[in-house]
């Protein structure tokens, strides 16, 4: 969004400031300049000169030789150009002045300086310029000629700055507007924040009723079929046409902002459009069959040919401004040609209307068609602007005799849009921001941007161009921003993050982080979108929860089309990845989460859970995952109670090679070699091993208290114990036991021989484990820790587990 700071001061009178200042204290108040390019930076001692005499150079046939008299003196100027004439006003740049670049339309950083000398061996004491040189073009000064001087005006004053003259001391801004700020997208909604921001008073164009005697509802009607996309729709009719050009002070202000000016009504519709921010269109209603607008749906495949002479093909989203017979615009991204405003047009019907903003984004991508009407309707326009600014249009048609407004407006609203109302709380404010304001000084604070206040209900009153304000944190930040976010004394926030500690899920996450690098495994971040694909190379049967996900409305493509409801994928294409690129040991860990829906389609939110996942390949194998396991339920307090299931039954791990995560009778996760097909379907040349621990379900669980105790005092007593166990009796069941049986002199037990061979009859296995008890006040006798051996043995014999003597 630009604005020229000319065009600010017509709204807000007394504002008197230099462009840095202006620049710095609006970028602090919340309207952030992006920049601002002086318009006469170049330009310097210009002045407004009249041509008393013209004589022929003695030594030269191209050039002549001018008298101009400059107000204060007559000076000699020598000029190649051949359109002055004895009596033209023209600029004039003195002796020292600049000028910003040449004849050409060239510029030159700084400007050229204009020196005092002789042309031919005549003396020519500065020069005539033309708007090109100016630093301008003739499209922005359509009454400059094609090549030559620039001509004032007859009654321009001699002497005068023609710079000033001319609209070039002006400074234009450029603005950063965020989306949520519609209102900010016209020069008016820009001059508001402008005297808020230094405190002036705002002085708004004042639209008084135009009209004629006649009811314009004679003239045309207008009906709305999708008032869904259209919302509101106004249309107004002028009559008796008059082309021709606007005036110079519109002129100007429409080149300051980059548009060109072409005659009144494009102009009027142009201005309209930056001072309101509201897009206007203006119709040949003669060419509009029955005199009647329709507003409606596309036909799939209907072709319609725009302004600019493309035929563009529409779809049933689109929505189109018809007639009587046929489609005679876009809605709220361009009109058709067989509508269109010619030098003959008598009648004309004015359209202003409000359009749902996605759609029209949405429109505009499937025609390959972007206007600036469609830049501001995409940011959804407050239909509450639509009449004023149509009325404002009428009043310029007026003022300007460029027609005869027709009394009255067609106004087609259906739920008229109302402003919003939020609970003021002056002391929530204050602990919201740091502060110390009174009620009465942030009201004073609102008041300036046009919020009002219900004392009666104590509520703040956003009225409907301020799309953006709906809850009290809102109006905070509508306070802090005039009363100055340098004001803002510096506190520290309140709750628990004063203390400097994480929240309970953060550090058990941390925990899985600390783990998992101690480990040797490196953090990767995979996407929350999927292929649908996914089930089928995990081989997850197709009757399977996993299977029901949620599906994107506007994905990127196929491959990102769901959200992911197992973390697998993204791991394995990871560690695919690496294997391809020929690293030979690779450990990976993500912490992300699945999205679980609770019904499709959906109907709320779908549960997100935190996943813990680990994928290596290389150096290690299913008991080096296990381990790694092991040491993250330990870190967050979970010891010695996990058992692993090896019916786990996942479709996608090694039938022999897979377990779950049980926990006090629990799943927690799962892990396990990947399954031969799947590492091949991945591309994994060798085994590779994953785990899988679902957060949510450790966090009842997990604890950071710990109990310590001294250092033992009195001597430990070992025993072995060598079994031999029939294959399917896991060594976990076997610690059970030995936990269970020990009782509480038993400090530690480890397995440190398996055997299985010749030895060893079939379907058996060879076991031994060391144990190690100790008494925490007394050394043991010989007889408790055989009491306790006893216990261990009787359980171990009644798993069918036989003792080698």
């Amino acid at each position: 969004m630009n604005t020229s700071l000319s065009w600010i001061k017509a709204y807000v009178p007394e504002l008197d400031v230099a462009a840095q200042e202006y620049a710095d204290a609006m970028t602090l108040s919340g309207t952030k300049v992006e920049g601002y390019v002086e318009l006469d930076a170049d330009l310097d001692k210009i002045v407004i000169g009249q041509i008393d005499r013209i004589e022929r150079h003695p030594d030269a046939d191209k050039l002549v030789v001018c008298q101009v008299n400059i107000g204060t003196e007559v000076t000699q100027i020598v000029t190649g150009a051949d359109n002055v004439f004895e009596g033209a006003k023209v600029p004039v740049v003195l002796d020292g002045g600049r000028v910003a670049g040449g004849h050409d339309g060239s510029k030159t950083p700084g400007g050229i300086k204009i020196k005092k000398g002789k042309l031919r061996g005549v003396v020519s004491n500065g020069m005539m310029c033309s708007i090109e040189e100016l630093g301008s073009t003739k499209d922005m000064y359509p009454e400059s000629p094609e090549n030559g001087i620039y001509i004032f005006p007859e009654d321009a004053e001699i002497g005068a700055s023609a710079v000033k003259v001319l609209g070039l001391d002006d400074v234009v801004f450029e603005y950063e507007v965020t989306s949520n700020r519609v209102d900010c997208f016209s020069v008016i909604g820009i001059a508001r924040e402008a005297a808020a921001t230094f405190g002036k008073k705002f002085v708004p164009p004042v639209v008084p009723e135009t009209g004629n005697g006649e009811d314009v509802n004679e003239y045309v009607k207008v009906s709305v079929e999708n008032t869904e996309l259209c919302p509101r729709y106004c249309a107004r009719v002028v009559k008796n046409i008059k082309i021709g050009p606007s005036p110079k002070w519109m002129q100007r202000r429409l080149a300051s902002v980059g548009i060109r000016p072409i005659n009144n009504l494009v102009d009027i519709t142009n201005y309209v459009m930056e001072e309101y921010g509201q897009p206007m269109h203006a119709y040949d209603l003669d060419t509009i069959a029955g005199r009647q607008i329709v507003v409606k749906n596309a036909r799939d495949g209907e072709k319609f040919t725009t302004l600019d002479g493309q035929e563009r093909q529409m779809d049933t989203d689109v929505l189109m401004i018809c007639d009587g017979e046929k489609a005679i615009g876009i809605a709220g991204i361009m009109g058709g040609e067989n509508s269109m405003i010619t030098d003959d047009v008598k009648t004309m019907l004015f359209e202003a209307a409000c359009f749902d903003g996605v759609n029209i984004r949405k429109s505009s991508k499937r025609v390959g068609l972007r206007t600036d009407a469609s830049g501001k309707f995409e940011k959804g326009l407050d239909p509450n602007n639509a009449k004023a600014a149509i009325d404002r249009a009428c009043q310029l048609v007026e003022e300007m005799g460029a027609g005869e407004v027709v009394g009255g407006t067609v106004d087609v609203y259906g739920k008229k849009k109302e402003p919003v109302r939020v609970p003021f709380d002056a002391g929530k404010i204050n602990a919201m921001l740091g502060t110390d304001i009174s009620g009465e000084k942030m009201l004073e604070y609102l008041k300036q941007i046009d919020l009002e206040y219900d004392e009666e209900a104590k509520e703040v009153i956003a009225p409907t161009f301020r799309q953006d304000l709906f809850r009290l944190a809102d109006i905070a930040e509508e306070v802090a921003r005039f009363y100055g976010y340098d004001n803002i004394p510096t506190t520290l926030p309140t709750g628990e993050a004063t203390t400097g500690k994480l929240t309970f899920k953060l550090r058990i996450e941390q925990a899985a982080r600390d783990i998992a690098e101690f480990c040797g495994f490196s953090q990767g971040m995979c996407y929350s979108f999927e292929s649908p694909k996914v089930f089928d190379k995990l081989r997850i049967p197709a009757d399977s929860p996993l299977r029901r996900a949620v599906e994107i409305m506007n994905p990127l493509g196929e491959d990102y089309s769901i959200m992911r409801t197992i973390s697998l994928n993204g791991m394995l294409t990871s560690l695919a990845t690496n294997y391809n690129r020929r690293n030979k040991d690779v450990r990976l860990y993500e912490l992300g989460n699945i999205y679980l829906p609770k019904s499709l389609p959906l109907t709320e939110l779908p549960e997100e859970r935190m996943q813990f996942t680990l994928g290596m390949y290389g150096k290690g194998d299913f008991f080096s995952m296990k381990g790694v396991v092991e040491e993250f339920f330990e870190k967050i307090g979970m010891k010695d109670r996990e058992t692993y299931d090896p019916n786990a039954g996942k479709p996608f791990l090694h039938p022999g090679r897979q377990a779950n995560i049980i926990y006090d009778g629990k799943i927690m996760g799962y892990l396990g070699e990947i399954h031969p097909e799947v590492a091949d379907t991945y591309g994994i040349g060798e085994r590779a091993y994953i785990a899988v621990i679902d957060m949510p379900e450790i966090m009842g669980y997990a604890t950071f208290d710990r109990k310590y105790f001294g250092i033992a005092k009195y001597p430990a007593v070992s025993r072995d114990i060598s079994m031999v166990v029939p294959k399917q009796i896991l060594a976990g069941q076997i610690e059970e036991v030995i936990a269970a049986k020990g009782g509480k002199y038993l400090e530690s037990y480890a397995l440190f021989d398996l055997y299985e061979g010749s030895q060893i009859r079939e379907g058996f296995k060879s076991v031994a484990y060391s144990t190690v008890f100790r008494a925490q006040d007394k050394t043991l006798e010989d007889a408790e820790v055989a009491a306790a051996m006893d216990r261990i043995l009787k359980g171990l014999e009644g798993m069918g587990i036989e003792l080698r003597r």
